[in-house]
């Protein structure tokens, strides 16, 4: 057996990660045709059949399963190897917004260790607004953010984040009476988004909770407060999105976008990962 292409062992280490050829090629900063090519070859390398490949989604097959502990192995070695002659570690700093964040940040942040061992992750959570106003007061290197001006340019998006009224399954609410909502204080676009959604359907609300961060907001409609405007990605374990059940109107989608100022390229390696993973989990 020929010895493994470590960028091969990569490309399928973050392909098993992020579910997808396209997030691993934004990872790695290449094409989706390179990295099914690599992971081709390192296939017939091994004389194994590593992932299951159908038109919508990727799996690994039962040898892929056996084989994943091993390729992150080989990865973070050679990763630590790299790094050795390293006299400092790297900081990134990176502002995300509430309504971005969720539950999959433990793993985000174990990606991004395994990718670059010697970067120093600064994470600061805020509203949008906030973290765009960080970020271009130069106190960010980088931030994740929902589209809510259309006059900015630049930013990649990342994906379109979906929203629900999501509320415990017995929230009760009877049409007439005033909706019961948690929102996040002012300002808040989404708390915007919201109340102009229910404005345009003539619906009464009345806020009985606000929050200071998704955290609280999710703790109040798993209590059956209230219902609350949330990304569904993001909203609690247990919540669902009561809207048909209650004749709500339908929220709009909203993009998250990352901007970025970054020249340093391994600096820039680990935040495509970044914002690889944060695609992924939206998928």
């Amino acid at each position: 057996m020929k010895a493994l292409d470590v960028e091969a062992v990569q490309a399928f280490v973050l392909v098993a990660d992020l579910n997808s050829f396209t997030r691993a090629a934004e990872a790695m900063d290449t094409t989706q045709s390179s990295v099914s090519l690599k992971i081709k070859r390192l296939e017939a390398g091994l004389g194994r059949r590593l992932l299951e490949r159908t038109p919508r989604r990727v799996q690994l097959s039962a040898e892929g399963s056996a084989f994943l502990g091993a390729a992150r192995n080989l990865v973070a070695a050679h990763q630590s190897a790299i790094g050795a002659f390293a006299v400092e570690h790297r900081r990134l700093t990176v502002g995300i917004s509430h309504h971005v964040i969720g539950p999959e940040l433990t793993a985000l942040l174990k990606r991004m260790s395994a990718t670059d061992p010697g970067l120093v992750m600064e994470l600061h959570i805020d509203t949008s607004r906030a973290v765009l106003a960080a970020f271009d007061g130069g106190a960010l290197d980088a931030a994740i953010v929902l589209g809510h001006d259309a006059r900015r340019r630049g930013g990649d998006i990342l994906f379109e984040e979906q929203f629900g009224w999501m509320a415990a399954p017995d929230f009760h609410w009877q049409p007439g009476e005033p909706l019961r909502l948690a929102t996040q204080a002012e300002p808040c676009s989404v708390r915007a988004m919201a109340l102009d959604v229910l404005d345009a359907a003539s619906i009464p609300w009345t806020e009985v909770f606000v929050g200071g961060g998704i955290a609280t907001i999710g703790a109040a409609i798993s209590a059956g407060l209230a219902v609350a405007a949330l990304g569904r990605r993001v909203a609690p374990s247990g919540t669902i999105d009561l809207g048909s059940r209650l004749g709500l109107p339908p929220l709009p989608t909203r993009e998250v976008i990352l901007y970025s100022k970054l020249s340093d390229a391994r600096t820039r390696r680990a935040l495509r990962t970044l914002g690889a993973a944060f695609a992924a989990s939206a998928a």
